[in-house]
């Protein structure tokens, strides 16, 4: 399981943008990044910068997952056929930890990380607490008894901020995994540029 070195909300702040659409982000309060200097860093970008922070804020938005892991499914998507960004959004939208997350069943990527590595969710009825495994079309996900009482899962399936998406079937606790979407499926609070993370890595 990866570890996240830094705060959650740094980075959206370094970004300039609410990243997970919270109501609670300090993005909503101020724009500028963390530090004294945070308010004079408004300088014109670099191509490099420009992909770059691309490439940060959309590995950012999975949980903060490792470069290595990130960069793994980068090449994965481009030995695929088709457009490697789609690809990619695809890879990505495919993580167990991510399609807990999107089913509403936890408020945050990171605490759907946390609970998948605890073992509370089922894949066709077996455990998995692998976060990172890609489940397939036709997969059905489940959350364990014990997790179906949680008040997180309950708070989780309240929130009026994130709507549940199309490539998704789901009835209470249960998810069934329609298909793996395209970039316009996936219901981003921010515009993510997959295309500027392919020039960054094709360098």
């Amino acid at each position: 399981m990866s570890k996240r070195q830094s705060a959650k909300y740094k980075l959206a702040r370094r970004m300039g943008e609410n990243i997970w659409g919270r109501p609670k982000s300090p993005v909503n309060r101020r724009e500028y990044g963390p530090g004294q200097h945070g308010q004079r860093r408004k300088g014109k970008m670099s191509d490099f910068g420009i992909q770059l922070r691309a490439k940060q804020k959309l590995k950012g938005y999975y949980g903060d997952i490792t470069e290595k892991q990130f960069k793994k499914n980068y090449f994965e998507a481009s030995r695929m056929k088709g457009d490697t960004g789609q690809n990619l959004i695809g890879l990505l939208e495919r993580r167990l930890d991510a399609v807990v997350y999107r089913s509403k069943f936890t408020p945050t990527i990171f605490s759907a990380r946390q609970l998948v590595s605890h073992g509370h969710v089922y894949v066709n009825g077996v455990k998995c607490n692998v976060a990172s495994r890609l489940v397939k079309p036709g997969d059905e996900i489940t959350l364990g008894k014990k997790a179906q009482e949680m008040a997180l899962v309950a708070e989780a399936q309240s929130l009026p901020e994130r709507d549940l998406p199309e490539y998704l079937s789901v009835d209470g606790t249960k998810t069934t995994y329609v298909r793996v979407p395209t970039l316009d499926e996936v219901p981003y609070p921010v515009k993510m540029e997959p295309n500027l993370v392919v020039e960054f890595y094709s360098r």
